[in-house]
């Protein structure tokens, strides 16, 4: 099957209230895609952001973005009045987003629409119930952060940064207001995704997640589940990830992120990251795990370090541990980030899995290397091809500030020219290759240069800001690509028979989740929800 699709984060959607959200302009982004030929909606990780405003610094793996709630949505069920929220600072850019602002006024807004939900509705409960496995611990966790000021949780009192459970206790008692605002956000995130995915599938759109190797430090996965990671006694990580020094970086790079304990999630089945997967294929039709050669070998570097040059590779879980997930969660349409430093290990555990790979095609035009592995001529139908992503710079920008001789070889060997754009030129290459799955950046598709980027890896500030504006979606775009994916076999395939699930057909806020076997005598590796 050939397909296409495009990445474009919630934040990214247009809104008058600061970032993208999950309501009005998301559904009509569903709309044009589906008008445009596309199968596939890439998206960013949705989890609540911490410091950097990074998607891939959550505070955690399992909940939300409030920020992503839709507004208006709200104020159509009659949580809010549009005089609480319409006339407030949101911004006077409408194609950046400004975080520090957002943080300043969303909460108070969704902490009225909170107040105003009916707590003892079977609906809310059932929802409570089936996510508390991970809600109990992101509530508390975010209550305890608003009363210390922000401060990292190994920043806490000690009886509560290593829970002991009479503080545990206590605190529950004393935040329960707290605690009932935060399950009440992610109540609301999680309905309007629902409705959001409903649409979506509904129009034959599938939903591709990006699953991140890594949890952040300061997040309420690791401090309600530290014996899953390598800290020490206090809390503190031994060791944590980040890359080594290469051509790019003399010094690597310093994710900072606790490293997972491997033998230790070894000896209970997986159980928490089976839980996490299992949690995104609720939300995904398809997911995207980052950093895919973590798994084979990962880089390890002392706590405390201020560049990554001292770092070492220990192993991963290797095969094993996928065959775990695949015995306990069935197969899944997994797609495997492979980029950057790749051994014979890391091919061999990429075929082992049967997932496809990435193929970049900025990547490919190093004049002195015409034999890439990521040029077109070379792919196989089982990989899936972009321009670039979040991390690279748009086409346009990359045309303009990569090596002139690389700009030349693409140029040469895409036959490029300015009269269409050399963007249409680069994204007609991967719709015309081999590849199962073409995606290409919403900001490539509206041609739009280096002041449009995502992401500079390795840098702080500027980045994840930026926004489509009001309007781009037009009939005329959509109708274009529409015409590209026709004559390079990929638009969907007409279906017969059945159609997706729509609004109202799922049981509870969520769709149900596969059962997690589990191991005896520890209750935690249950997850909530129904066999599919």
């Amino acid at each position: 099957m050939r397909d296409a699709g495009i990445l474009l984060p919630i934040s990214a959607l247009p809104s008058p209230y600061g970032i993208g959200t999950l309501g009005g302009a998301a559904r009509e982004f569903v709309d044009f895609l589906a008008a445009a030929g596309q199968s596939c909606w890439q998206l960013l990780p949705i989890g609540p952001t911490s410091y950097g405003d990074s998607p891939y610094q959550s505070f955690s793996t399992f909940a939300g973005n409030p920020y992503f709630i839709d507004l208006d949505d709200l104020a159509e069920e009659g949580l809010l009045e549009r005089s609480e929220f319409q006339p407030l600072d949101w911004g006077d850019d409408p194609a950046t987003i400004d975080y520090g602002l957002l943080y300043r006024t969303r909460f108070g807004v969704l902490r009225k629409a909170c107040a105003r939900l009916d707590r003892e509705s079977g609906e809310f409960l059932r929802f409570c119930e089936e996510q508390r496995d991970w809600l109990e611990d992101y509530a508390l966790f975010m209550a305890l952060k608003d009363r210390f000021g922000g401060q990292p949780w190994t920043q806490w009192p000690e009886e509560l940064r290593l829970r002991e459970p009479k503080a545990l206790e206590t605190a529950r008692e004393e935040l329960s207001d707290e605690t009932g605002f935060w399950r009440g956000a992610q109540y609301l995130f999680f309905r309007q995704w629902n409705t959001l995915k409903g649409r979506a599938n509904q129009l034959g759109i599938r939903l591709m997640g990006d699953l991140p190797i890594y949890v952040a430090g300061d997040s309420a996965d690791v401090w309600a589940n530290p014996e899953q990671f390598q800290l020490d006694g206090q809390g503190f990580p031994t060791e944590v990830a980040g890359c080594p020094p290469d051509g790019f970086s003399a010094d690597g790079q310093l994710w900072g992120n606790p490293l997972f304990h491997w033998e230790r999630m070894r000896e209970d089945g997986y159980s928490w990251w089976l839980r996490r997967i299992a949690a995104q294929f609720r939300l995904f039709d398809t997911l995207r795990i980052d950093h895919f050669r973590g798994f084979e070998a990962y880089y390890a570097i002392p706590y405390g370090d201020k560049t990554a040059r001292n770092g070492r590779w220990r192993p991963g879980p290797g095969l094993e541990f996928f065959k775990v997930v695949n015995k306990a969660l069935g197969r899944r349409d997994i797609v495997a980030e492979d980029l950057g430093f790749l051994t014979d290990g890391v091919r061999k555990l990429l075929k082992g899995t049967g997932y496809p790979g990435m193929k970049v095609l900025q990547f490919a035009f190093d004049s002195r290397d015409t034999g890439s592995d990521y040029l077109p001529h070379r792919y196989t139908p089982h990989c899936v091809v972009y321009a670039g992503t979040h991390d690279n710079d748009t086409i346009l920008g990359w045309m303009s500030s990569a090596p002139k001789k690389d700009v030349a070889f693409a140029k040469e060997y895409l036959r490029l020219n300015s009269r269409e754009g050399y963007h249409w030129g680069m994204m007609r290459s991967a719709w015309a290759s081999a590849a199962d799955l073409a995606v290409m950046q919403m900001q490539d598709i509206l041609g739009l240069g280096s002041e449009a980027r995502m992401n500079t890896p390795s840098t702080l500030g500027n980045n994840w800001q930026w926004r489509a504006l009001p309007g781009v979606f037009t009939p005329a775009l959509a109708k274009r690509l529409h015409r590209e994916m026709k004559v390079y076999q990929r638009l969907p395939a007409k279906k017969g028979g059945k159609k997706s699930r729509s609004k109202g057909e799922n049981q509870g806020i969520l769709p149900a989740s596969p059962a997690i076997p589990q191991k005896a005598g520890d209750k935690s590796l249950n997850f909530p929800g129904k066999n599919l």
